[in-house]
């Protein structure tokens, strides 16, 4: 059972990309939100992996945050949802929206989804509504149990520089959630830009 992937980006494509680790060229789907994030080919990637085993077919499952791969279990677990599915789901809403439209039973944005139904999106919020409020997936972002005014303000300064230095939003934001999962109390906004710099640049 393969659960993460490190190695050399081969191939990239909204379909499918191809991963090559110790000499083997690993072939994995991802959701459009981490194609989107990924490097130019030949890049180094890591990857939090599923593997789904079928009797016809063994499949592998690539997302580049540890929220995104549970929130694409939590959804395999709802009746009638494959991986296919899920996949299409995390493509068109981040985890930190659709934790928000579970938490509010907001069946009509999950519907707005492409290729997502009345009846699926009604069966995803009473499946999973109860089940993301025990894991408690606030979001991409600092979450809001820990996120005093004061650590409010440090992250919006923080992202705002991360964004000027030419960072993509969704890629400052996760290195900011990481980094303040790293520091103990309200950081000092040197202290979360030097510690995101860091996530980054790994």
């Amino acid at each position: 059972m393969i659960a993460f992937l490190e190695g050399r980006l081969l191939h990239k494509s909204p379909d499918s990309i191809v991963v090559l680790a110790q000499g083997v060229g690993y072939q994995v789907s991802v959701p459009l939100s981490s194609f989107y994030e990924l490097p130019a080919p030949e890049a180094e990637v890591r990857l939090y992996i599923h593997t789904h085993v079928r009797q016809d077919a063994i499949q592998l499952f690539g997302f580049l945050t540890p929220e995104e791969k549970t929130i694409f279990l939590l959804l395999l677990g709802v009746s009638g949802v494959g991986p296919k599915v899920a996949l299409n789901i995390l493509s068109g809403i981040s985890p930190r929206e659709l934790n928000q439209a579970l938490l509010k039973e907001d069946t009509a944005r999950i519907q707005r989804i492409p290729g997502v139904g009345k009846k699926t999106a009604e069966r995803i919020v009473l499946e999973l509504k109860d089940k993301v409020r025990k894991l408690d997936l606030g979001g991409e972002s600092l979450t809001s149990q820990t996120k005093t005014p004061a650590m409010e303000a440090v992250y919006e300064d923080a992202l705002s520089a991360l964004i000027n230095l030419g960072y993509l939003k969704s890629v400052a934001e996760k290195a900011l959630t990481r980094a303040g999962q790293e520091i103990d109390g309200t950081p000092s906004l040197e202290e979360l830009l030097r510690k995101a710099l860091k996530n980054l640049s790994r």
